[in-house]
């Protein structure tokens, strides 16, 4: 697979895209080595992709200026890298079951992404069905009724994009000779490394906000992903994105970076969420470039759990008939081909 990996990111100017083979290692609870098979069949928004393309130019930079000791942000990230909009019109096998994904972030060999970069494909139509059926719906219900303004479409694009182009920041070798991070985390690499993208995407919104090469106001931003954690949390904590999310509601809950009022509505404090986020990213980070798995195992143990009062409120969620996920119709019966 290695070389249809090489040829895959060769294509660059092909309308129609395929992914396909066994790719994520989620559902090997055991070592986080064995993959699933997938497919995926993509259609380009060339217009979206042209405007998305200047950001990758601009990852060595953010790289540098990354919330944390030098000696962790001394690799530098592969500026081959793609950034393309898709809308997707097949899926099937493991990104078909359960949760359905809205980004992917490929290929996942370190070596592949250390020469050449990857392709982030971003899934437009998937994403604008999941906000609209239910970010929006879940925000109405939980985000504290003066912020609700803030939840935008365009916000929780960006801040899913940057999530994928997250990955390619921070550290992939550890600096304590235990190899690459993945092989040196094991079981504990997915959860982990999902966490740093979510932090570090945040930490991309913020310093391109302020570099003037994002538009828009920071606290849709932010609403928008604290919205985005109580819609991807009700996947459960037993997948390594819901333990991620798990992770960052806590430490930022115990930063002061938001608060649940007495109505039982969830509200952003502004100041102290980007100071949670430099906090995170940093000792996210951090636990990576140690490659400590047993730091890591007691960081799971003591911060991906979900607190009583988050799940009753996640339980009217399911009450008001807020679904957890969308549902596609596809393949012959929905073209007409049966």
């Amino acid at each position: 697979f290695t070389a249809s990996d090489y040829a895959w990111l060769d294509m660059k100017t092909n309308g129609l895209d395929l992914i396909i083979g066994p790719i994520e290692n989620y559902e090997d609870k055991l070592f986080n080595a064995r993959t699933s098979y997938e497919a995926y069949v993509l259609i380009k928004d060339k217009e979206w992709s042209k405007r998305l393309a200047k950001y990758v130019k601009l990852l060595p930079d953010l790289q540098k200026n990354l919330p944390v000791a030098a000696k962790y942000k001394t690799e530098t990230p592969g500026t081959d890298s793609e950034l393309n909009a898709y809308d997707v019109v097949y899926y099937a096998g493991d990104c078909n079951a359960g949760s359905k994904t809205i980004a992917v972030n490929l290929p996942n060999d370190e070596k592949i992404q250390q020469e050449k970069g990857t392709r982030r494909s971003q899934l437009k139509n998937a994403m604008q069905a999941k906000f609209d059926k239910i970010l929006v719906p879940i925000s109405k219900e939980l985000i504290d009724a003066e912020q609700q303004k803030y939840i935008k479409f365009d916000a929780f694009f960006a801040n899913v994009m940057f999530h994928e182009v997250a990955h390619g920041l921070g550290i992939k070798k550890t600096i304590t000779g235990k190899g690459f991070v993945r092989a040196a985390l094991k079981e504990q690499y997915s959860w982990l490394e999902e966490g740093k993208a979510d932090v570090l995407g945040l930490y991309m919104v913020t310093a391109l906000l302020k570099k003037g090469e994002l538009q828009g106001d920071i606290k849709e931003y932010y609403t928008t992903f604290m919205a985005g954690i109580l819609r991807s949390v009700r996947f459960g904590i037993s997948e390594a994105h819901g333990k991620a999310n798990m992770q960052c509601f806590n430490y930022f809950k115990e930063k002061g970076a938001f608060e649940r009022t007495a109505k039982g509505t969830y509200k952003v404090n502004f100041d102290k969420f980007a100071t949670a986020m430099n906090d995170l990213s940093a000792f996210i980070i951090t636990l990576q470039g140690n490659g400590d798995k047993n730091a890591v195992e007691k960081a799971q143990k003591t911060m991906a759990i979900i607190p009583t009062e988050l799940q009753s409120d996640l339980d009217r969620l399911t009450r008001k008939n807020i679904p957890v996920d969308v549902v596609f119709e596809q393949g012959v019966d929905v073209l007409g081909m049966k």
